[in-house]
């Protein structure tokens, strides 16, 4: 896979899954602007990718994805800045069911908003390059899972939007790629808080328990 030229946009980049997938498009010659809300950890990261692939390889762009009014900003910014966007991985996201309205607000209505304000950007039809958008849902977003239905109906909400999106391109000619990742349980933040989440459901903490005694959990 060589990307050399290719500019990706991350969501969540500073730890977990985007981090993972940072990881990956670097080594392959692309260009990667990190958005996190996590100042800290996002400019961290930025000093450790500026030490292995020098300092003109990537970007930290503080950005809460639940605020258009900095997702445009930003993805004004980055044109700007590199002339346009290749690629957008969408890997932002948070498992709370006592903060509920906040897990959909990240997990699906941000996947949401990024994706149309991408699409100002990358869309053919106005301009763009074309390219691929990659939204991370869950195997949550193939099947039930019990102990997080909030959590359960984002991730559904990813596969089914990322569909339609799909099919949209195709018919209309956007020239871009939709593509969605239904990963297992991966040992992250997110999943290494997920007991304390659950809310009102924390009487199935038991589920998650024998869903992990069931094979290894990946690392991300």
């Amino acid at each position: 896979m060589k990307l050399n030229g290719q500019i990706a946009v991350v969501t969540g980049a500073a730890q977990g899954i985007g981090k993972g997938i940072t990881d990956r498009l670097l080594p392959n010659g692309a260009k990667v602007v990190l958005l996190d809300v996590n100042k800290t950890a996002g400019e961290s990261l930025k000093k450790v990718f500026d030490h292995q692939y020098g300092q003109d390889r990537s970007v930290f762009i503080q950005c809460n994805v639940e605020s258009e009014e900095q997702i445009k900003d930003t993805f004004k910014s980055i044109t700007a800045t590199f002339g346009g966007i290749n690629i957008i991985c969408n890997s932002a996201g948070v498992l709370d069911e006592h903060e509920w309205e906040r897990t959909v607000s990240i997990n699906l209505v941000a996947v949401i908003r990024v994706t149309y304000v991408a699409l100002e950007h990358m869309n053919k039809l106005t301009g763009g390059r074309g390219g691929v958008v990659v939204n991370i849902a869950s195997m949550a977003g193939l099947g039930p899972l019990s102990s997080c239905p909030a959590y359960t109906a984002t991730k559904h909400g990813v596969v089914g939007f990322t569909r339609a999106m799909a099919a949209a391109s195709s018919a209309l000619g956007y020239g871009i790629r939709f593509n969605v990742i239904c990963p297992g349980l991966v040992q992250t933040n997110l999943f290494s808080t997920i007991l304390e989440n659950l809310g009102q459901f924390s009487q199935l903490a038991g589920v998650i328990k024998k869903i992990c005694r069931k094979g290894s959990i990946g690392r991300g």
